[in-house]
C-alpha cells in the first residue's frame, strides 16, 4: 500500500513511521509512506495556505487552491482521498478494514479551524474521525488511522490470523492475556490456560470477552446484538 499524508507539519510523523512494526513494514516493501508539506504548494512568496472565515468567527482556514494542488500532484485513480476531521464518520476495525484493501489512501490533515468546503466537495471521498473531541490539528489523527489500517494488510504484523483475534473483531473486546511466571504476586494464571484443551480455552476467552465489554462498553453490545 502507499499513503500520502498531506499537512503543514511533516516532521509531526517522523517519530512513529521510524520504528517497530510501520518501520519493518516499510523496510520489506509492504508499505510506502510518503510525507507532503502543503506549504510547498502555495502560490505566494510566502507561502501563505491559510486566511480568514468568511462570515467572521475565530481562527483561519486552509486555502482551496494549495490543497487541491497538493492533492492532484499525487492523486491517481485508484486513490482514495481522506479527511481526517471531527464531523467524519467514527473510525471503526470494520472500516480499517476495508481501507487495507485499497491500494493508495491519501489522508489529509486539517489544520486551525478546517479547510474551505470546496476542498471536501471536489477532491475528497470520505471524512474520518477518531472519536468524539478537537485535536490541535490532524495530524494525530492520520497516524491513527494509519497505524490501525495497515494492521490487516498481510504480511505487516508477525502472525497472520493476530488483527483477526483482536478486540471488536467479533463485537465483544478481547480476553485477558496471560504470560510467565505463572504465579506474580500471589495472582496464579486461570488454571483453563493452562489445561490444554481448545474448546474449553477459546469458551473461556469468549466468556471473559464479553464480560468486560458488558462492563466497560455495553453499549457495544447494543449495536452489535452479541
Amino acid at each position: 500500500m502507499k499513503i500520502d499524508i498531506l499537512s503543514l507539519f511533516p516532521e509531526y510523523f517522523k517519530g512513529p513511521f521510524e520504528v517497530s512494526i510501520i518501520k519493518k513494514a516499510q523496510t520489506q516493501g509492504i508499505l510506502e509512506i510518503n510525507l507532503i508539506d502543503i506549504r510547498s504548494f502555495a502560490s505566494n512568496k510566502y507561502a501563505k495556505v491559510d486566511d480568514r472565515p468568511y462570515g467572521g468567527g475565530p481562527g483561519m482556514v486552509l486555502m482551496p487552491e494549495p490543497v487541491c494542488a497538493a492533492i492532484r500532484s499525487v492523486k491517481q485513480e485508484t486513490s482514495h482521498v481522506i479527511y481526517l476531521s471531527p464531523q467524519g464518520k467514527k473510525l471503526t476495525a470494520k472500516k480499517c478494514e476495508e481501507l487495507a484493501k485499497k491500494e493508495h489512501l491519501i489522508l489529509l490533515c486539517g489544520h486551525y479551524e478546517g479547510v474551505d468546503e470546496r476542498i471536501l466537495q471536489k477532491e475528497v471521498n470520505e471524512e474520518i474521525s477518531i472519536g468524539d473531541y478537537v485535536l490541535t490539528n490532524g495530524c494525530l489523527a492520520a497516524i491513527v488511522v494509519l497505524d490501525a489500517t495497515v494492521r490487516f494488510i498481510p504480511g505487516v504484523l508477525g502472525h497472520e490470523d493476530a488483527p483477526w483475534h483482536d478486540s471488536f473483531q467479533d463485537g465483544i473486546f478481547d480476553a485477558p492475556h496471560y504470560t510467565r511466571p505463572e504465579v506474580f504476586e500471589g495472582a496464579a494464571v486461570p488454571n483453563v490456560l493452562k489445561s490444554g484443551h481448545h474448546l474449553n480455552i477459546a469458551k473461556w476467552r469468549r466468556e471473559m470477552g464479553l464480560e468486560k465489554t458488558k462492563r466497560v462498553r455495553p453499549d457495544i453490545l447494543d449495536k452489535t446484538g452479541v
